[in-house]
C-alpha cells in the first residue's frame, strides 16, 4: 500500500492522569502514516485522488487541542477515528502521539504510544 507521511505534528493539550497536566496543558507531537492507493493521483495530478495534508492537520488538532483525556492511548484512537470519518480513500494509519515532557521522574527524552488501525 502506498503512504503518505506527516511528521512531527506540533500541538498544545491538556492530556493526562494528574490536575497539573489538565490545568497548565503541554506539548504533544504526532506523526502519522497514512495508507492509501496513490497511483490515480499520481497519474492524473488531481487533489481529489489524494489526501489533503493541511486538512489531516486540521482534524489531529481538532482531537490533541479538543477535550482533555486521561491517555495519550485515547488521544491516538481518537485521531485514527477521525481520520477514517474524514477520508473515505484512507485504508490504514499508524498514529504516533509523543508526550515530550511527562511529569515522570527520571532523565528521558520522551513517552510515546503508536497504533496501527485498519478500516472496519
Amino acid at each position: 500500500m502506498d503512504k503518505i507521511y506527516l511528521n512531527k505534528l506540533a500541538f498544545y493539550g491538556y492530556h493526562g492522569l494528574f490536575p497539573e497536566e489538565n490545568k497548565l496543558g503541554q506539548r504533544f507531537y504526532v506523526d502519522l502514516v497514512l495508507e492509501l492507493d496513490l497511483k490515480k493521483a499520481g497519474m492524473t495530478d488531481e487533489m481529489t485522488e489524494s489526501i489533503d495534508y493541511g486538512h489531516v492537520y486540521q482534524v489531529t488538532k481538532h482531537v490533541v487541542e479538543g477535550t482533555a483525556k486521561n491517555l495519550v492511548e485515547s488521544v491516538g484512537e481518537d485521531i485514527a477515528q477521525q481520520l477514517f470519518a474524514s477520508f473515505q480513500n484512507l485504508k490504514a494509519c499508524s498514529v504516533k502521539v509523543t508526550k515530550p515532557d511527562p511529569p515522570i521522574p527520571g532523565h528521558y527524552e520522551s513517552v510515546a504510544i503508536e497504533i496501527y488501525r485498519e478500516r472496519p
